[in-house]
């Protein structure tokens, strides 16, 4: 079984800073592209940023220059480190990865999220 979990959530006063991190678990052969998305009350959720395994990045535009998404492929682990933050980047920050597990093609696979509120 594959277990992704995120870590790192709370309450952030405007212009402050998080770090979310995104722990891989199981049988694990190999992660492809991961990326952060992130769901508002009453909004769809939306790809906030993403990584390949070659550590080519992509960012919504809203995000970019703020925010900075990294991986650390020994530790099956991504981070994204949020700069500047915003009362709109208040949400739900969820984990997805790419994970190929043995005699299995490779699946997408969800964490259950971990919640940001930026709030004076």
């Amino acid at each position: 079984q594959v277990q992704l979990v995120e870590s790192g959530g709370g309450l952030v006063q405007p212009g402050g800073s998080l770090t979310l991190s995104c722990a891989a678990s199981g049988s694990i052969v190999s992660i492809g592209r991961m990326g952060w998305y992130r769901q508002a009350p009453g909004k769809q959720r939306e790809l906030v940023a993403s990584i390949t395994a070659g550590h080519s990045t992509t960012f919504t535009d809203s995000v970019k220059g703020r925010f900075a998404i990294s991986r650390d492929n020994t530790k099956n682990t991504m981070y994204l480190q949020m700069n500047s933050l915003k009362p709109e980047d208040t949400a739900v920050y969820y984990c997805k990865a790419s994970i190929e597990v043995r005699l299995s093609p490779p699946s997408d696979y969800w964490g259950r999220g971990t919640q940001v509120t930026v709030s004076a």
